[in-house]
């Protein structure tokens, strides 16, 4: 593999070449599962664009133009003067390779229960999320095609990867040989099952969190055959048996939005007995349908003859249960010791600084410091870095009707304030204590009323002031 990894590199077969060669039009196409565009991108028999077309399009090419590090990789297979590619195998933003099975398109034969599934939209997004801070010892649980693994490899000192797929678990080998990762100890089985009685600082998860009825083939990558959202349930009760203290564990996961339920108190229910710090983001909700035909379009299901009967009982299946939406977001979990734990449940579906990542820890710090914190009388606090304070009046009126504190880095959030809270934004820079502070500004603003140091935990939680 090491040859084929130098031949890839050589020829530029890495995501800025592609995404050079291919340009904004093609890549656009690809997105709606059309390749016209990228085949006429990548036309003239060069490595590059024999590169593209054999792993990133999967078509056949001509077999003279296939160098010999490509033909010795085990991973192509000769079909008279063609070449097809086996596998599908694309280059990573960590400058590694991924090797997974190629995407499934309209019109293919149905996916293999063992499907391997490639890096995309959900990988990034796991990887955007997870601390940056270093661990000795970090688990991937459900690895998969092994990508999580490239972005730990740098950051933890000891990964092990697990997956209930050993198919998973061989093209994984072959991401992190190609992408010059080793030392992973690579494990079969289910959840936890292959790490009892160990305990990690990081663990992250991508795990088949997709809600569907039992069916018979189902796709192991996605469906974990637990009822409705219990396995991401499952997952988030039994992670802190599995965290050293101040560990911290990632995941991506589904829930269901069910009837004469608060879907807050559902998932904030999973982690409220887990005794850790936890922040939960809700970053979608889909309807029933759109949910449904999400995940059949995955399965390039649409056209077979299948599809109406699959797309009936799923419906079926949720009106069941009373399901009214399915939520995509974010579950981290810190393992922080203490007997107070706090939970933080909420729905951000606006654009927020990426990596989250680069400052995740710092969002945890401040949910717990706003929910622990003792005596915010003599508390020095300070304002936000990149902190803006937007009104909106009448011309010429002497009073605002609104005042807004908006965050321009971090998860940008915003909240609309009275005028101590951004009088106090604008003055708060950690020298004096907010009990005297609160004073002078009640004095200030002329109301005469004191507001409470307390009310402003919410503010502190979600990062508007500093502790």
């Amino acid at each position: 593999m090491e040859r084929l990894r130098h031949h890839l590199l050589d020829t530029g077969y890495t995501i800025d070449g592609v995404r050079e060669r291919l340009g904004a039009t093609a890549a656009s196409a690809l997105a709606r599962e059309e390749l016209t565009p990228a085949l006429r991108a990548t036309a003239g028999g060069d490595p590059l664009g024999t590169l593209i077309r054999l792993w990133w399009l999967g078509v056949p090419v001509p077999a003279k133009g296939v160098a010999s590090e490509v033909l010795e990789s085990g991973l192509v297979a000769a079909d008279g003067d063609q070449i097809t590619a086996t596998v599908h195998l694309q280059p990573w933003e960590t400058g590694g390779y991924v090797v997974s099975d190629r995407k499934v398109r309209p019109g293919d034969p149905a996916l293999r229960p063992d499907h391997v599934v490639g890096a995309g939209g959900a990988s990034a997004n796991l990887a955007q999320l997870v601390t940056r801070r270093p661990a000795g010892s970090a688990l991937d649980l459900g690895t998969g095609c092994g990508v999580q693994v490239l972005h730990l490899a740098g950051r933890a000192e000891r990964v092990t990867a697990t997956d209930v797929n050993p198919r998973a678990l061989e093209l994984a080998r072959l991401s992190w040989e190609l992408s010059g990762v080793s030392g992973v100890d690579a494990r079969v089985g289910s959840m936890y099952e292959p790490v009892e009685g160990e305990r990690f600082d990081l663990v992250v998860s991508n795990p088949p969190f997709v809600i569907a009825p039992e069916r018979e083939g189902r796709l192991t990558y996605r469906e974990s055959g637990a009822s409705g959202d219990d396995f991401c349930r499952e997952l988030v009760r039994r992670t802190p048996a599995y965290l050293n203290p101040g560990g911290q564990a990632h995941f991506l996961a589904n829930w269901l939005h069910v009837a004469g339920e608060d879907w807050h108190d559902r998932v904030g229910g999973w982690l409220r007995e887990t005794g850790c710090d936890a922040w939960v983001v809700q970053r979608d909700v889909q309807d029933p349908a759109e949910y449904v035909e999400l995940w059949l379009r995955d399965a390039a299901e649409q056209g077979s003859a299948a599809y109406t009967e699959h797309y009936d009982r799923w419906l079926a299946w949720f009106e069941e249960r009373r399901v009214e939406g399915v939520g995509f977001g974010w579950i981290t979990m810190r393992n922080s010791g203490t007997l107070d734990p706090v939970v933080r449940v909420e729905h951000l579906d606006h654009q927020v600084a990426l990596p989250v990542g680069d400052y995740v820890d710092g969002v945890i710090d401040a949910i717990a410091a706003a929910h622990r914190a003792q005596g915010l009388e003599s508390a020095l606090l300070r304002t936000a870095d990149g902190l803006l304070d937007e009104r909106i009046g009448l011309p010429g009126a002497e009073d605002p009707m609104r005042i807004v504190l908006r965050q321009t880095q971090g998860l940008r959030r915003s909240r609309e304030v009275g005028t101590v809270e951004a009088a106090l934004a604008g003055v708060c820079d950690g020298q004096l204590a907010l009990g005297p502070l609160l004073n002078v500004i009640a004095e200030l603003v002329g109301n005469g009323e004191v507001t409470n140091a307390d009310a402003l935990r919410p503010l502190i939680a979600e990062g508007y002031f500093l502790l």
